[in-house]
């Protein structure tokens, strides 16, 4: 009759805990509340991270096409850098600028090329388009280190929370002195609860940056190529001039 009523108790007890999602949390330890709000926090900004390189990628991709459009038209480049200004709008049609803004610098003066035919100028419009690439990329890069830590330490976090919630189920067993699944399950509930909530928080967090990744990546050789491409172009005039 002892026994039945210890158990009856523990029953009694283990009834109070709720294992829903918001029963977990409010009932988890302190460390583990603090777990599941980093990783919650964590997954919240993967996406907005997310959807706001995806969304600034489409535009940036509509507006290389149109300017690439207006480039090989035909028209005359000095129109073309004209209509851009000096705030071009997207990364493409900055490299452009930053080339043609060499270059006019170099007719203002003149347009006398030096005695190595034009090598200086050619290395300077080389180097201004490197250089704005490189500053294009580390913007569209911005951020995304966060996604590739989130995406490796998350799971990590959560199984700090899974071993927190198992150590505060065996420390329910020896405080209560009872092995019964009611005494041992809201512990091992927090703790599979953390464990889940990692990997909500990094797969999305992985699998994003592995497609941001690549679609910059992509990015960053359309810009090369165009630098390489409109590089030849004015090389073709400086042979011309020389």
């Amino acid at each position: 009759m002892e026994t039945t009523a210890v158990d009856a108790a523990v029953l009694a007890g283990s009834a109070q805990y709720e294992l829903s999602v918001w029963g977990l949390f409010l009932q988890a330890d302190i460390v583990v509340k603090l777990v599941l709000l980093l990783l919650l926090a964590a997954s919240f900004w993967s996406w907005a991270i997310i959807f706001d390189k995806l969304i600034r990628l489409s535009k940036l991709k509509k507006k290389a096409a149109i300017f690439e459009e207006s480039f090989w038209s035909g028209g005359s480049l000095d129109q073309l850098y004209d209509r851009v200004g000096d705030q071009p709008p997207d990364p493409l049609s900055a490299v452009f600028v930053s080339a043609m803004r060499e270059w006019r610098r170099f007719a203002a003066k003149g347009g006398q090329l030096s005695n190595d035919g034009g090598g200086a100028l050619r290395e300077r419009i080389e180097r201004v388009m490197g250089i704005t690439i490189g500053r294009e990329m580390d913007r569209l890069e911005r951020q995304m280190i966060f996604l590739a830590s989130v995406g490796s330490a998350a799971p990590f976090i959560g199984l700090l929370g899974t071993v927190w919630g198992i150590m505060n189920a065996f420390t329910s067993i020896a405080a209560q002195a009872n092995t019964s699944l009611a005494v041992v399950a809201p512990g091992i509930a927090e703790a599979l609860f953390a464990t889940a909530l990692g990997l909500v928080a990094a797969i999305p967090a992985t699998v994003g940056f592995n497609k941001l990744n690549n679609d910059i990546g992509r990015y960053g050789q359309r810009l090369d190529a165009f630098a390489g491409e409109f590089g030849a172009i004015l090389s073709r005039q400086i042979e011309e001039r020389h």
